[in-house]
C-alpha cells in the first residue's frame, strides 16, 4: 500500500536505475596500465589522483606493490592486478603460497580496493622465447590462486584468469579464420576449459602497432589507426574497417573453435608508442588513442555485435627503465612530470 501512494517515487527510482544500468552496459569505462620500470615516476598516491582527475576509471598493475595498493583504497578505481610471471612456478607447487599470496594482496585490501581481475602470468607461450619457460605453471598457479579467492568468498567479485596476446592466434586472416595451432593448444585449451568453468574472461593484450609494423607490405597505418575509409577486410558476411577488430575477432573466431564460444575477451593492453621508430610519432600515437578510446566507448567488433570492448590503455607512463626496443620506453599517455602527451579525453 506504501509503495502504491508513492508511485510517483517508486517511478522515479526505477527511471534513475534505468539509467545507470544504461551507462554501466552502454558507457564502457576507459583503463589505463600502470607500469613502474622508471626511476622518475610520480609516487603511487599522486598516480592515483591523476587517474582520478582524469576520469579514468580502471588501472591494470604488473605485481602487488603495497604502496600502490595502499593508496587504491577508497578510490573506486577498478583493478586488474597480475601474478608476475617469475612467481608463477612457486604458486603453481604450492597451494598454501597461493593462498598466502591471496591474503596478503588481496583480502587484505578487499573491503576497500576494487579488484576485478587476476592476470595469473602475462603474454606466456611456448612458441615465445621469453616466457616459454613458465608453461607449465600458468595453470596450475590459476587453479590454486582460485582455490584461495573461493575460500575468501571473493570469487563473484574477482575473475581469475592471465593475460595472452596476438601471437597465440595463427591463421588470422581473414578473421574467421582465426585459430590455435598444434603448438599452442595444449596450453591454451585446458585454460580456455578453466575459464569456461569459472565464468572468467580471457584477457588479451591487442596492439595494431606491433601486427603493422610486422607487415607493412600488406597492412596500411589508415587500417591500424582506424582513419582508414570504408570497408578494408570483407569476411564472408563481416566487414571490417580496422585492424583493432580483426585481431580482436580473429581472437574470438579461434576461441570458438576450441570450446570458448561464450568466452568474453578483456583488452587488457593498447597502446602506440610515440618514439623509437619512424612509425612511433606523437600524432600517430595521439590519432591512435583518441580513436580506440571513441570505438571502444561507442561500438563493438563485427563478430561480436552490441558486445561492448572493455579496455586498458598501455600505459599510464613512460618508463625509461624497460627493456627491449627503444619503443618500449615511449608508450606512456602521461611524462614522468605528469603531463599530458596528447590532450584526450578518458571519460
Amino acid at each position: 500500500m506504501t509503495l502504491i501512494r508513492n508511485k510517483p517515487l517508486v517511478l522515479a527510482l526505477l527511471l534513475v536505475f534505468a539509467i545507470m544500468s544504461y551507462l554501466t552496459i552502454g558507457g564502457q569505462s576507459i583503463g589505463v596500465c600502470y607500469g613502474e620500470n622508471g626511476d622518475n615516476l610520480p609516487s603511487p598516491s599522486d598516480v592515483i589522483n591523476l587517474y582520478r582527475s582524469n576520469g579514468i576509471g580502471s588501472m591494470r598493475i604488473y605485481d602487488p606493490n603495497p604502496d600502490t595498493l595502499q593508496a587504491l583504497r577508497g578510490s573506486g578505481i577498478e583493478l586488474i592486478l597480475d601474478v608476475p610471471n617469475p612467481h608463477l612456478e612457486s604458486l603453481a607447487a604450492d597451494a598454501s603460497a597461493a593462498a598466502t599470496w591471496v591474503q596478503d594482496n588481496v583480502v587484505n585490501y578487499a573491503s576497500d580496493v576494487s579488484f576485478r581481475y587476476i592476470a595469473v602470468g602475462n603474454e606466456v607461450l611456448p612458441t615465445s622465447d621469453s616466457t616459454a619457460q613458465y608453461v607449465n605453471y600458468v595453470l596450475p598457479a590459476m587453479k590454486n590462486i582460485q582455490s584461495a579467492i573461493t575460500s575468501a568468498g571473493l570469487q563473484d567479485q574477482i575473475k581469475v584468469s592471465t593475460a595472452t596476446y596476438s601471437r597465440v592466434v595463427s591463421n588470422s586472416y581473414p578473421p574467421s579464420r582465426g585459430s590455435f595451432d598444434d603448438g599452442v593448444s595444449s596450453f591454451i585449451n585446458p585454460i580456455i576449459s578453466f575459464l569456461v568453468e569459472n565464468d572468467s574472461p580471457l584477457l588479451a593484450n591487442i596492439y595494431p602497432y606491433f601486427s603493422y609494423t610486422g607487415d607493412k607490405q600488406n597492412i596500411q597505418l589508415p587500417y591500424a589507426l582506424f582513419t582508414a575509409q570504408g570497408v578494408q577486410v570483407q569476411d564472408e558476411s563481416l566487414q571490417y574497417q580496422n585492424l583493432f577488430d580483426a585481431l580482436l575477432d580473429a581472437l574470438y573466431a579461434a576461441l570458438e573453435k576450441a570450446g570458448g564460444a561464450n568466452l568474453r575477451i578483456i583488452v587488457s593492453e593498447s597502446g602506440w608508442p610515440s618514439e623509437g621508430d619512424p612509425d612511433a610519432t606523437v600524432d600517430n600515437a595521439k590519432t591512435y588513442y583518441t580513436n580506440l578510446i571513441n570505438h571502444v566507448k561507442e561500438g563493438s567488433t563485427p563478430r561480436r555485435p552490441g558486445q561492448a570492448i572493455e579496455t586498458y590503455l598501455f600505459a599510464m607512463f613512460d618508463e625509461n627503465q624497460k627493456g627491449g626496443l627503444e619503443t618500449e620506453k615511449h608508450f606512456g599517455l602521461f611524462t614522468p612530470t605528469q603531463e599530458s602527451k596528447y590532450q584526450i579525453s578518458f571519460s
